[in-house]
């Protein structure tokens, strides 16, 4: 299985795809020091954030997948060098309605939880009429 969607995201920000399967997948990175907030290394969430939506859209896996909602719960604060792993699985599916769910994981110690609920579009998001 090869990943159709977002091919041209910056992988040392967003992850690194290390495992796809039907509706599966698990996205890698390690924390860059110019994700850092502060002197004490604090990653800013919105990277992480990032990271986990990465790995929603890849397990869905069409290329006009986007997303139309999340709800995410930060659990533990991410240090610059931390290397961070999402794993997401689609849970619910019919039709273009796909529900994702993602935990990112620093070593096995969850640092993110979340439900993506994404869309599957009949064209490209920027191509057509504006809704």
């Amino acid at each position: 299985m090869h990943v159709r969607t977002h091919e041209r995201i910056d992988n040392g920000l967003c992850g690194r795809v290390t495992a796809l399967a039907e509706g599966h997948s698990r996205v890698e990175m390690t924390a860059l020091a110019q994700m850092g907030v502060d002197a004490q290394g604090l990653v800013h969430g919105g990277f992480i954030f990032g990271l986990a939506d990465h790995a929603a859209m890849v397990a869905v896996n069409d290329p006009n997948v986007v997303l139309g909602s999340a709800q995410v719960r930060f659990l533990k604060p991410v240090r610059i060098g931390d290397a961070v792993a999402a794993e997401a699985t689609v849970t619910e599916g019919s039709g273009k309605k796909q529900i994702v769910d993602v935990t990112v994981r620093r070593g096995g110690e969850a640092v993110l939880e979340g439900r993506f609920t994404c869309f599957i579009l009949a064209h490209h998001v920027l191509e057509g009429p504006a809704t």
